[in-house]
């Protein structure tokens, strides 16, 4: 069977989908990714093995009336796309994570009649899953909260999947240096990255054992990384990290936004973080992933607004010398993590596979 996933854009939504995809070709089914060529998808998918098929579409909540404009003239080509891939590929079900690539080849679902998995990664619902969600054949969430906002016969807590290797991290054993990890995602984060260049003087000057990494995104890494060889700092600043785990394993302390992923992949890790959620994120669906985490004893949290670099050296600091909470956190954490994750979206996506076969022999659509 061919299973189309609807999950493009940053790598909140790709990394997670790519999981389930290695779930279902371990499965022998096929698994095929639809985004846009400006999405992460667009690289991160082919590396993996999968094909990438492209349509148009563009985002809708907190962008200005021209790209709301964009977004209504690109839609209706975007499903027709995607109602004639689902046609070519015979698709048994679709895999949604939401977001402005999903949008098309979930209507397009809807009118060919192919069932929809979806995953909701954070505690409030996007836009995109909140419509789906009234006509999915399962819902799948990350938080138990969410669940309460869906359907309860077709709902289910399954967690976020994450890839196998940050649940295999051994607990991280304290060394010469603390190590810190800054990221603010695949494009990086202007708030991280600013806090993280104004910190770099004050750690030098305080003579502490700090060693950082920071992933900054591509944009900002070649000023970035000039001011780094020059600041002394120890560690080292790259645009992005191909081996996520790695870097989890070598640090003490992570400094993140509050995305889904980045949440999930923490949890996996049993990583203490300080989490910055990015403000503008649609729904305020950071903030809230990160309060929960907080409300848990899981993680701490700084207001975007009132994070700069000596807020964070002075966090960093204070955290340094309490291996005691540092550990505390870890262990919180760990319970929001969902080993099975992956396959519980994959078994969903078969289920659904199945049920509309037999809905379509009863019906006679299929012959017997």
């Amino acid at each position: 069977m061919v299973f189309v996933m609807a999950a493009g854009g940053t790598g909140g939504h790709v990394m997670p989908a790519l999981a389930v995809a290695r779930e279902l070709r371990r499965e022998g089914h096929e698994a095929v990714f639809v985004g846009t060529r400006r999405g992460l998808e667009a690289r991160l998918a082919p590396a993996e093995g999968f094909r990438v098929e492209f349509i148009r579409s563009g985002g809708w909540q907190r962008v200005g009336p021209a790209q709301r404009v964009r977004t209504l003239v690109a839609l209706p080509s975007g499903v027709l796309r995607a109602w004639l891939l689902l046609r070519r590929l015979s698709a048994a079900a679709v895999f949604s994570m939401g977001g402005y690539a999903a949008a098309p080849v979930c209507a397009a679902a809807w009118l060919r009649r192919v069932p929809v998995v979806v995953l909701e990664p954070n505690v409030a619902p996007g836009l995109v899953n909140r419509w789906t969600g009234r006509f999915a054949a399962r819902i799948l969430v990350n938080f138990p909260d969410t669940a309460a906002l869906f359907d309860a016969a077709r709902t289910e807590v399954a967690g976020m999947p994450v890839r196998e290797e940050f649940f295999r991290l051994p607990p991280k054993t304290p060394g010469e240096w603390f190590e810190v990890l800054v990221t603010g995602g695949s494009q990086g984060s202007r708030t991280l990255n600013q806090a993280a260049r104004e910190s770099w003087p004050l750690f030098r000057q305080a003579g502490a054992r700090v060693r950082m990494v920071l992933q900054t995104g591509p944009a900002a890494y070649p000023e970035l990384a000039r001011e780094f060889e020059r600041s002394g700092m120890a560690g080292r600043v790259v645009p992005f990290l191909d081996d996520m785990p790695a870097a989890f394993a070598a640090a003490d302390l992570v400094v993140s936004r509050a995305g889904a992923g980045a949440v999930a992949e923490l949890a996996a890790a049993g990583k203490p973080a300080i989490l910055v959620p990015f403000p503008y994120a649609a729904d305020q669906h950071q903030l809230r992933n990160a309060e929960a985490l907080v409300r848990a004893g899981a993680a701490r949290m700084v207001e975007d607004r009132r994070l700069d670099g000596r807020r964070l050296f002075s966090e960093v600091m204070e955290l340094a010398g309490r291996a005691g909470e540092l550990e505390a956190m870890g262990r919180a954490v760990r319970r929001f993590a969902r080993p099975d994750a992956a396959r519980r979206a994959a078994a969903a996506l078969l289920g659904a596979a199945q049920g509309r076969k037999r809905l379509d022999r009863e019906s006679g659509l299929i012959k017997q």
